[in-house]
């Protein structure tokens, strides 16, 4: 995973990650193969800022059936990411 933007595929915006953005800590759908460290080099590059640290999330796949066949839905990978004090906040809302 050479590509930064293979790593980090979109951010999760719900209300408890929106309560998070108020201490600097952001949360993303990553790669299932990403760690911490790839992670941590990813966003600084994006997004230009300096990480202090990264927390992940590995989810299973839920069990779903169609009809007389199961099957699972794909596994995920969730992160949290900490921006250090004298970092710059991210906005995602931007126009």
């Amino acid at each position: 995973m050479s590509n930064a933007r293979d790593i980090i595929k979109r951010p999760i915006i719900t209300e408890k990650s929106a309560d998070l953005m108020e201490n600097k800590q952001y949360t993303f759908d990553v790669d299932v193969r990403a760690n911490k460290s790839q992670i941590k080099d990813a966003i600084e590059e994006i997004f230009e800022v300096k990480v202090a640290s990264v927390n992940t999330v590995n989810y299973k796949g839920k069990s779903k059936r169609f009809g007389r066949f199961t099957g699972f839905t794909a596994k995920r990978k969730k992160a949290v990411v900490q921006l250090s004090a004298d970092s710059k906040e991210l906005d995602f809302f931007e126009a």
